[in-house]
């Protein structure tokens, strides 16, 4: 079995295989991985919902589109901020530090770094206090969540990929497009992948 924090920060990308319609084709950035369980969100689910119809203040620094996303099934009346800061420190071993309130870090109240120059935002802070610093947020509906030992399950049976993610994924200005374009920048088979047609029976 894989070290228990491995997942946290990549993405799962769903196989042509995954017949569960709630990750057809479904990008999913692991905010969360350890031996109690994991959770993430769907990075390529727009809904038509404007953030600011739900979230007035933070509707200025949402990137385009500038709608919620659909996390995942688990919630969905509950929001989730995640948002990009760059210029993370990191750690000697090349991981960015636990984040959550190590006194002297630098990233502003209302963030806490996940992964690298990701992070979770906090949306009781008020927003002003994040604008100078978030490179692009993104605000979901919902998320995804695996109990302890599901998700490696789900990677036994051969259900998601398992890729490096960029900052840039979290707010793809075209997120339709973005399970291929994932696929497509592996240096592997996986890129050949890209190529599968919507519907499995004309591959």
């Amino acid at each position: 079995m894989t070290e228990v924090s491995s997942l946290t920060g990549r993405l799962l990308v769903a196989t042509p295989a995954l017949a569960d319609p709630n990750f057809d084709r479904a990008v999913v950035l692991v905010l969360d991985h350890d031996d109690e369980g994991s959770l993430g969100v769907v990075l390529n689910r727009p809904t038509p919902v404007g953030v600011g119809d739900i979230l007035e203040g933070w509707a200025a620094l949402a990137g385009e589109p500038g709608v919620v996303f659909q996390g995942g099934p688990v919630s969905l009346d509950s929001a989730l901020g995640v948002g990009v800061i760059p210029g993370e420190e990191e750690t000697p071993d090349g991981t960015a530090p636990r984040a959550g309130g190590r006194t002297g870090s630098r990233d502003p109240l209302g963030f806490r770094r996940v992964h690298g120059a990701i992070g979770l935002v906090d949306l009781e802070t008020p927003p002003e206090l994040l604008a100078a610093a978030l490179g692009s947020l993104r605000i979901f509906a919902g998320y995804a969540g695996w109990g302890p030992g599901q998700l490696e399950d789900e990677l036994a049976d051969g259900a998601w990929y398992v890729v490096d993610s960029e900052p840039g994924d979290v707010s793809s200005p075209v997120p339709e497009s973005l399970w291929r374009a994932v696929l497509r920048r592996q240096r592997s088979e996986l890129a050949m992948v890209a190529t599968y047609a919507d519907d499995p029976s004309l591959n």
